[in-house]
C-alpha cells in the first residue's frame, strides 16, 4: 500500500459551497474575558512525527498545524462558513473558475520575516510536488488536476480552478502557508522530507498561526507559546491569542486520560469526548463545579470496519470480495446491542458513511441493514458458503474455514468492545473472526503494507461536503481505504461512483448535488466496502476556568479556534 495512506485523516477540509462573489471579514467576536494571559493544559493520544503538515495526515500533525500555521481562508466549524484569514478579501470571476485574493499587509512570520504572495506560491509548489506526494495534494485536485496559482504582486494571489467545482475557494483551507525563506533551499535540493522533522531545532520553525512550538519532549508533551507576530485582533482591538500558551500532554491510554482530567491535571481532551462508562464520574465532577459538560450532538466521524479488497487480498480470501458476504456481515451485527452495551445508550445506529448529524448530505433512502441473522445466512448460502463438516461454522467451496481477522488499536476501549461484539454476532452465523489489537504505530505500518483482512478504526474528517472528500470516494484516491490509488476503477460500481462524484462536484445546483450524492450512497450501501455500525453522541468536558469555549462535534472539539480561548483568573 502507498506510503501516503495513514491511519487518521485530516486531509479532507472545508465545508459547503460558497454563494457570494466577494467576501470581507469583520474582526473576531467580542469577549467578556480580557487578555491577561494564562495557560491551559490539554491532552492528546498521539504526537506528531513531523512539523510540516504537507508531510503528514495524522490527527496530531493536523492539530499542530491548526495551532501554528496560517491559511488564506479558514472554516468556522461552528457556522460552517468560510472566513477570510491571511487573505482579507477576494473576488470571483463570472464563470466561477478564478479567484483574486488580496493579502493582509504587515503580516510577519513568528521569526519576524514578512509574509507575501511568494510564500503562498511556494506552499502551492510543495502541495503539488510529485516527488513529495503530499497527502494534502491529492485532496486539493479537481478531476485529477491541480489549481493554478499566480502572484501579480506581493499582496495579490490568483487561483484558477481547472474545471467547475462547487466548493470553490474552500479548497484553500487545504493550504497551510510555509515560510519560503526557511524551506525553499531544502525543497530545491529535494530534502524537504528531512526538514522540520521531530528533532529539528525549534528555532528553525517559522509560522503564521496564533502559537509557536517552544518545546517537544517525545512521548511526554508539546509546549506552545503565543506568537508575538500573530496578525489577528478581536473586535475591541486586543491582540490574539488571549492565552500565553497551551501545554499538550501525550496520554495514549484513555483510562489515564480520563483520570487526569477528573483530577484537574488537564483542562480538556483534544480529540476525545467522554466515553459512556466515564460519564457518571464526569457528571459528578460537573455537579461539583469542577468541570463543564458540553453536548455537541451526534458525531460526524464514526468508527467503521473496512475490508482489504485489493487484488493481492483476493487470492487469500476471495469470498470477502463478494458483496453478498459483506451485506451478510452487516445484517448479522446487532447495532442496537452495540449502542446499548458499548455506548450505554449514548449513540445511534447508522448504516452508511454519512452520519445523520450531517443533515445536508445524509440520505435516508440509502440501504439499511437491521439485525437479521436469517437474511445474513441466506446471503452467505447464496455466496457458496456452507457448513461442510458439521462444526456449525462455515467453509468455502474448497472446504477452508470462513475466517478473517479484524485489527484495531490497543487502548481504545470503545473500538475493542465493539469488535468483540461483532466477533460474537458473526460467530452466530458461522463466520469465525480473530481479533488483533495493535499499538497505533504498528497498526499504521500494517495498513501501509496491506497485510490485513479488515480493520476497525476511525478517521478525523474535517469536511462535511463530499466533494472535498474525493480521496475517499474516488477509486484513485489516497484514502480509498479498501483499495487505494487504483490507476483505473477496479470494479464497475467504483467507476460509477467516480462518474457520479465528478458530476456532483461540478454541479451548480445544491439539490442536484444532493440527488447525485444520494445515488452514491445507494451504490456504496449495496457494495459495502466499509461497514458502519453506530455514531456516538459527543459530550465534551472542559475545565470551568477556560472561557470562550465553542465546542463542535468534529475534532479538535475545542481547540479549533484556540486563539479565542481565555482563562478566567478569578
Amino acid at each position: 500500500m502507498n506510503r501516503r495512506l495513514k491511519v487518521t485523516l485530516a486531509a479532507v477540509l472545508a465545508l459547503l459551497a460558497i454563494g457570494a462573489l466577494a467576501w470581507c471579514r469583520a474582526d473576531g467576536p467580542r469577549t467578556s474575558v480580557s487578555s491577561d494571559g494564562g495557560r491551559i493544559t490539554a491532552s492528546i493520544r498521539s504526537e506528531p512525527t513531523v512539523y510540516n503538515r504537507y508531510l503528514t495526515n495524522s490527527a496530531a500533525g493536523d492539530l499542530l498545524s491548526r495551532l501554528t500555521d496560517g491559511r488564506l481562508i479558514v472554516l468556522n466549524r461552528s457556522t460552517d462558513e468560510v472566513e477570510p484569514a491571511l487573505a482579507e478579501r477576494w473576488t470571483q470571476s463570472p464563470d466561477g473558475l478564478s479567484y483574486t485574493l488580496s493579502l493582509r499587509r504587515d503580516v510577519r512570520f513568528s521569526d519576524g520575516e514578512p509574509f507575501t504572495s511568494a510564500d503562498v506560491l511556494f506552499s502551492a509548489r510543495v502541495l503539488y510536488d510529485p516527488d513529495l506526494a503530499s497527502p494534502l495534494g491529492a485532496s486539493s485536485m479537481i478531476e485529477g488536476k491541480p489549481l493554478a496559482f499566480g502572484t501579480p504582486d506581493p499582496w495579490t494571489v490568483t487561483v484558477t480552478l481547472p474545471s467547475p467545482f462547487a466548493p470553490g475557494i474552500r479548497l484553500l483551507e487545504n493550504l497551510p502557508i510555509l515560510p519560503r525563506h526557511k524551506l525553499e533551499a531544502a525543497f530545491n535540493e529535494q530534502r524537504l522530507r528531512e526538514a522540520w522533522r521531530v528533532g529539528t531545532p525549534l528555532s528553525e520553525l517559522a509560522v503564521l498561526g496564533p502559537f509557536v512550538l517552544e518545546e517537544h519532549v517525545t512521548g511526554q508533551r508539546l509546549v506552545l507559546t503565543r506568537n508575538p507576530h500573530y496578525w489577528r485582533r478581536d473586535a475591541s482591538g486586543t491582540a490574539l491569542p488571549y492565552l500565553d500558551g497551551i501545554t499538550i500532554l501525550v496520554v495514549p491510554d484513555q483510562n489515564t486520560e480520563a483520570l487526569r482530567q477528573l483530577s484537574g491535571e488537564i483542562d480538556l481532551m483534544v480529540n476525545g469526548d467522554i466515553r459512556p462508562e466515564d460519564y457518571a464520574g464526569f457528571k459528578a465532577a460537573a455537579d461539583q463545579g469542577r468541570l463543564v459538560l458540553h453536548d455537541a450532538g451526534v458525531g460526524t466521524d464514526p468508527n467503521f470496519l473496512w475490508f482489504n479488497l485489493t487484488a493481492a487480498a483476493r487470492d487469500r480470501l476471495p469470498w470477502l470480495h463478494d458483496a453478498r458476504v459483506r451485506q451478510a456481515i452487516s445484517y448479522a451485527v446487532d447495532r442496537q446491542a452495540i449502542v446499548d452495551t458499548v455506548y450505554l445508550g449514548a449513540a445511534v445506529p447508522i448504516h452508511g458513511p454519512v452520519s445523520p448529524a450531517n443533515r445536508t448530505w445524509y440520505s435516508a433512502t440509502a440501504p439499511q441493514y437491521p439485525h437479521d441473522p436469517q437474511k445474513a445466512t441466506a446471503l452467505l448460502t447464496a455466496a457458496g458458503l456452507a457448513d461442510r463438516n458439521g462444526d456449525r461454522m462455515l467453509d468455502d467451496a474448497r472446504g477452508r474455514p470462513v475466517r478473517f481477522s479484524i485489527l484495531t488499536n490497543t487502548g481504545n476501549t470503545l473500538r475493542e468492545r465493539t469488535v468483540s461484539l461483532v466477533q460474537a454476532h458473526l460467530e452466530e452465523v458461522g463466520i469465525a473472526v480473530d481479533l488483533v489489537s495493535l499499538e497505533q504505530r504498528a497498526l499504521g505500518q500494517t495498513i501501509e503494507k496491506g497485510e490485513y483482512d479488515a480493520i476497525y478504526f476511525g478517521t478525523q474528517a474535517s469536511s462535511l461536503d463530499p466533494a472535498l472528500n474525493l480521496a475517499f470516494w474516488s477509486s484513485g484516491g489516497d484514502f480509498h481505504l479498501w483499495n487505494p490509488q487504483q490507476p483505473a476503477p477496479a470494479t464497475p460500481w467504483e467507476a460509477e461512483i467516480d462518474s457520479l462524484m465528478d458530476r456532483q462536484a461540478a454541479a451548480s445546483s445544491q439539490p442536484e448535488r444532493q440527488r447525485l450524492f444520494a445515488e452514491v450512497q445507494r451504490i456504496f450501501g449495496e457494495q459495502l466496502p466499509v461497514i458502519h455500525f453506530v455514531a456516538p453522541r459527543v459530550t465534551i468536558a472542559v475545565s470551568p476556568r477556560v472561557r470562550n469555549v465553542t465546542p463542535v462535534a468534529q475534532p479538535p472539539h475545542v481547540l479549533w479556534n484556540a486563539e479565542m480561548l481565555a482563562v478566567d483568573r478569578k
